[in-house]
């Protein structure tokens, strides 16, 4: 599981509305989605609802089945290193106000669309836009 990285993509339903929570990443202050390194004993949907929360303070229900993967470039020292980022869905229950990392990232629920224009990778873009289009026809 080297270069491997799990993320969430945070959704919520409000008024028929599908929003999407984005992040800042630390260092270039760009928007994505919160996402973390594999942990001992935990799968991979569960890092992703464990890095959700870290990051952005979210609880609710991860979903076990991938949305597909994304490229991302992560520094370790002076190194660039390249990471294949699978993504899970989590439908947000709950946003605590306290969790690890406050006030390092900033936050932001957006439409659906509006979200996919904001975040740097295009094939998280594609993910988001993909997302967004079958949760439409479901309703």
């Amino acid at each position: 599981m080297k270069n491997k990285q799990f993320a969430a993509l945070p959704f919520r339903i409000e008024a028929t509305q599908l929003s999407i929570l984005l992040i800042t990443t630390r260092r270039k202050q760009r928007w994505s989605v919160p996402k973390g390194s594999p942990m001992l004993r935990k799968g991979p949907h569960r890092v992703a609802a464990i890095e959700a929360y870290e990051e952005a303070g979210l609880r609710g229900k991860i979903g076990r089945q991938s949305l597909g993967q994304f490229k991302h470039a992560k520094r370790k020292g002076k190194r660039k290193i390249l990471c294949d980022v699978e993504l899970y869905p989590l439908k947000v229950k709950k946003q605590h106000g306290r969790y690890p990392e406050r006030g390092q990232r900033e936050l932001v629920w957006l439409p659906a669309a509006e979200a996919a224009r904001r975040v740097h990778r295009a094939k998280l873009r594609r993910l988001i836009e993909s997302f967004a289009s079958r949760y439409a026809k479901r309703r």
